[in-house]
């Protein structure tokens, strides 16, 4: 069953989003199973920041403005799809990570942590029904500038969600004999 699930996750993008709300259950199922990511020495450096509604479109005119400005040649297709995406979407997560002041792991560690715990939120939406996509636009870094961040936080990409009635397609991968080396 769980295999399953796994070999089903995909990408599926906004421009695929049909207009229907997740609720607040669905997402609230959601973020609670990505606490339950492993993570070394009980750190859980996972953060959320849930947009639904107008700061869906805050955000997109945010990332359409700040892509204009610091781009000496804005793309107009880029400069559309930055500002359409964000409310396209059923709902969109900003995804953080909360370095531990301690430091008492590496940062790389807190980053996989948080990653863990964004596979299990694409599982559990593909579980419910929910497509999903992980965009790390090159923005994030300005994402101080939006969001109220912590410090020691920052983000680390937006996790887009939506109803979709596409046809998802089917994805193949090499061999794992081909990645892993038995020794003895």
């Amino acid at each position: 069953m769980i295999f399953d699930l796994i070999r089903r996750r995909r990408s599926v993008f906004p421009s695929t989003y049909i207009s229907k709300p997740i609720s607040k259950s669905a997402i609230e199922k959601i973020l609670e199973a990505a606490n339950w990511a492993p993570n070394h020495k009980k750190t859980e450096p996972w953060r959320f920041k849930v947009l639904q509604g107008a700061s869906q479109e805050r955000l997109g005119t945010f990332l359409s403005e700040k892509y204009q400005a610091v781009d000496p040649k804005p793309k107009q297709i880029k400069v559309k799809k930055l500002l359409e995406n964000p409310a396209k979407a059923g709902a969109l997560i900003a995804i953080c990570m909360q370095r531990d002041a301690n430091e008492c792991v590496p940062e790389w560690e807190e980053i996989a942590a948080t990653a863990m715990a964004v596979q299990n939120m694409w599982l559990c939406a593909t579980e419910l029904g929910i497509g999903s996509y992980w965009s790390s636009p090159g923005l994030i870094k300005y994402m101080d500038e939006f969001f109220d961040l912590n410090e020691g936080e920052r983000c680390l990409g937006f996790f887009y969600m939506g109803y979709y009635d596409a046809e998802l397609p089917e994805v193949t991968r090499r061999p794992i004999a081909d990645k892993v080396v038995w020794m003895d």
